[in-house]
């Protein structure tokens, strides 16, 4: 088969390009839009690249084929078609959101396949400013490279940005420099299942000598769950009704390689609970773990972190990944305030619903298989 590409600046001109040289026999075997020229990457005019071919001999059916039986040929053409009319319809579905994109030129502040990438993460809730540096960013970096312009190279550039962006941040997961470890949040991030997966894998996998301590009175049910999880796990636990408690339980698990502590989960607007918290910390034995959750509206979540960012906060805990599809504020908090994080929670199930932080994974679920493009 002669096979040529053909770049016109209609579709028009290119087909008269193809007749002119190859005839009416001539096949359409693929045609995207590219833009080229322009001054540092903008102002590109849009042209059309088609690829056509001729095969000067059609191919004929074999006199030595294998027969198959009707049944068998109807099975394997209707798989086809399957197979043929998901791919249609995943080119449709990416065709009409840049149809979207394109509509909204006026408003667009990169060229189309960029600015379809920006949109998506403004989809995912990812916050403008940092949302508008990883897609500038990653739009420079295309620029230096010799890679052919798709939505797909595009979106891995995006990824690779992402992930280049988290890995200045140091996240090493909980860590043991100290031996008191204290978590806290808002009501309802779960914190003290997350505790109680923490401490399990320390036990299980580390050896580790773990000890409770739960400040979190205000909320009912909330001691008996932590006693639950510490009657299972074998764990010494003691309740802390004031700060002198509070002490007192640090000091008599001194033996302990780590003591793990479940503050009180209150109204994080409560500047007064804020004020208590920074009471009970030690900079030289204390290591604060901020737990948010990926349910909570990331401006909330951001809002959050602004009360608790008065706090020595180590690093940032994610719960409840399996309950969203929109992962926006793990950029949002860790980009935009350059804090690490630990790790990922995405179950109920202890110890086993922990993610370790995997940049690649992360990356994955902004822009990646996750991401419905």
């Amino acid at each position: 088969m002669k096979i040529k590409k053909y770049v016109a600046s209609t579709m028009p001109e290119a087909m008269n390009q193809i007749r002119k040289e190859l005839g009416s026999d001539a096949i359409i075997l693929h045609s995207k839009e590219i833009l080229q020229g322009g001054f540092l990457g903008f102002f590109k005019k849009k042209n059309i690249e088609v690829v056509a071919g001729l095969d000067p001999q059609p191919l004929t059916e074999k006199k030595n084929s294998k027969p198959y039986s009707v049944l068998e040929g109807q099975t394997n053409q209707r798989t086809q078609m399957n197979h043929e009319n998901q791919e249609v319809l995943l080119e449709i579905k990416k065709l009409k959101k840049m149809v979207e994109v394109q509509k909204r030129q006026d408003d667009r502040i990169f060229p189309p396949d960029f600015q379809f990438a920006y949109e998506h993460l403004l989809s995912q809730e990812v916050d403008y400013e940092i949302s508008e540096n990883v897609i500038h960013t990653a739009f420079e970096q295309f620029e230096r490279s010799v890679e052919e312009q798709s939505p797909q190279t595009i979106m891995n550039a995006v990824k690779k940005t992402i992930e280049t962006k988290l890995a200045l941040i140091e996240s090493h997961g909980i860590i043991y420099d100290k031996k008191v470890i204290q978590f806290v949040g808002p009501t309802g991030v779960g914190k003290t299942t997350t505790i109680a997966k923490i401490a399990a894998k320390m036990i299980l996998e580390e050896k580790k000598k773990v000890a409770f301590i739960t400040a979190d009175t205000y909320r009912i049910g909330a001691v008996e769950q932590l006693k639950t999880y510490a009657r299972i796990l074998d764990v010494p636990l003691e309740v802390a009704y004031s700060i002198e408690d509070y002490y007192v339980a640090i000091e008599k698990f001194t033996s302990y390689d780590v003591i793990l502590i479940d503050t009180a989960g209150r109204n994080y607007r409560d500047k007064k609970y804020v004020q208590e918290l920074k009471t009970t910390i030690n900079m030289d034995t204390m290591d604060t773990y901020l737990v948010l959750s990926l349910t909570t509206k990331p401006v909330d979540n951001t809002e959050i972190f602004n009360q608790f960012k008065h706090l020595p906060i180590h690093q940032v805990i994610f719960t409840k990944l399996d309950e969203t599809s929109h992962y926006g504020s793990i950029l949002n908090i860790s980009l935009g305030n350059q804090v690490g994080i630990a790790c990922i929670t995405n179950g109920q199930d202890v110890p086993e619903d922990v993610i370790e932080v995997n940049l690649e994974n992360i990356s994955n679920l902004l822009v990646g298989e996750h991401s419905d493009i």
